[in-house]
């Protein structure tokens, strides 16, 4: 992994490749509201505000697949007023950006499982998928309740039953099946995985589909995550050399 915290450029022109599918782990809203003497809920809100600058600036940039990180599988463990909370944005930011969303052709996918989430919550979930279903620019895929071991464990759950079914033989079982087990099943795996607010680990985010992604760990706050931190990441991700394990173009000559 690439550490770049330290990381400066001149983003004035990014005119390179740019990547296909960047996913976020959105981290230091508590961090960022305590620097300040805020509560956590405050830097929760700003957080908000961020999202929808990064899926405007993402959409620009041409980029196809935008993944957030909203809420992990271990987040419950939080104090139950600050979960509430969390919850709560996530209802306000859909009904209030849901139409706008829409209109920018913003496609909306949820991963995660619904199982044990309320039944007005996963209501809410379905009714995005389904109103953006048709768009065709940026999807946004949302990772909610989502733990990347969790989406294993059901994703070997189901190939176990269909191998219990006879709709599956043990020697088909390849990578590529597995893939088409997992709650990502329909998006390419990310080119480019940023982490903000220093910390410098995936936290059970895409460990399968990480396998070849470029890492970018930001020391910015997720509230203070703007469009120039945004383009240095992707200005130092069009800097990478991504062999997938041969040679580069240039070693190859």
């Amino acid at each position: 992994m690439a550490i770049n915290v330290d990381f400066k450029a001149d983003t004035k022109n990014l005119s390179a490749e740019m990547p296909r599918h960047v996913a976020i782990i959105m981290d230091g809203n508590g961090r960022w509201a305590k620097s300040r003497g805020l509560p956590r809920t405050e830097g929760h809100r700003q957080g908000v505000k961020t999202v929808r600058n990064t899926v405007r600036l993402a959409h620009g940039l041409g980029i196809e697949y935008l993944t957030l990180f909203s809420f992990s599988s271990e987040n419950w463990n939080r104090p139950a007023s600050e979960v509430e909370f969390i919850l709560g944005l996530l209802k306000r930011y859909i009904e209030t950006d849901l139409e706008d969303l829409y209109r920018q052709n913003v496609r909306i996918q949820v991963i995660g499982s619904r199982s044990d989430l309320a039944s007005g919550l996963r209501k809410l979930l379905t009714k995005a998928e389904t109103r953006t279903q048709n768009c065709s620019g940026l999807t946004l895929v949302i990772a909610f309740n989502y733990g990347a071991r969790d989406e294993l464990a059901r994703a070997v759950t189901k190939l176990a039953h269909d191998v219990a079914a006879g709709d599956l033989l043990p020697k088909d079982i390849t990578s590529d099946r597995i893939e088409g087990y997992l709650d990502t099943s329909t998006v390419p795996d990310p080119d480019l995985i940023i982490r903000t607010s220093g910390e410098q680990r995936l936290s059970n985010f895409l460990l399968w589909q990480a396998a070849y992604s470029e890492f970018f760990f930001s020391p910015v706050h997720w509230p203070d995550f703007d469009d120039k931190a945004f383009e240095q990441a992707i200005y130092a991700f069009q800097n990478r050399d991504r062999r997938y394990g041969g040679l580069s173009a240039k070693a190859a000559q």
